[in-house]
């Protein structure tokens, strides 16, 4: 007796990803064909808070236009505070965007915007150092 069996190909959604740093935050972003969702931590990006945050967030994706309907992204973010992983977040979106069209047109766009969105900045804080209470200030001396 021959057994056959059938092979049932799972259509795989084509996922991509792209990273995005800002100081301590680094953030993860995976691009498929979708409906338009955006999630950042399993959040929508619509309801994310602080309002300044969510801002920064969704500067790609307002500078795109149609293209936010055709993909879904998720972002998974960490490590340093609000802002930064919001520009982190950002970073790693408008990488996806781009990266998925393969025109030149969305990237010029945003260059033309923020070109800190595309190649990061790459700024990071001082560390404090010994006589002073930060990096650069140090102890006042009178002699009075």
């Amino acid at each position: 007796m021959e057994r056959r069996f059938k092979l049932k190909l799972v259509a795989q959604k084509k996922t991509k990803l792209y990273s995005g740093s800002r100081k301590q935050a680094r953030a993860t972003a995976a691009i498929m064909p979708g409906t338009g969702k955006i999630r950042i931590n399993n959040v929508p990006l619509e309801i994310t808070s602080p309002n300044v945050a969510r801002q920064r967030m969704m500067t790609p994706v307002i500078l795109s236009g149609d293209l936010r309907d055709k993909v879904d992204i998720d972002v998974r973010v960490s490590g340093g505070g609000f802002m930064g992983q919001a520009e982190a977040s950002a970073m790693a979106i408008s990488r996806a965007l781009v990266d998925w069209t393969r025109g030149q047109e969305l990237r010029r766009r945003i260059s033309e915007y923020d070109v800190h969105l595309l190649s990061g900045d790459f700024r990071q804080s001082e560390t404090k150092k010994f006589g002073g209470p930060g990096p650069r200030r140090r102890k006042q001396k009178s002699y009075r």
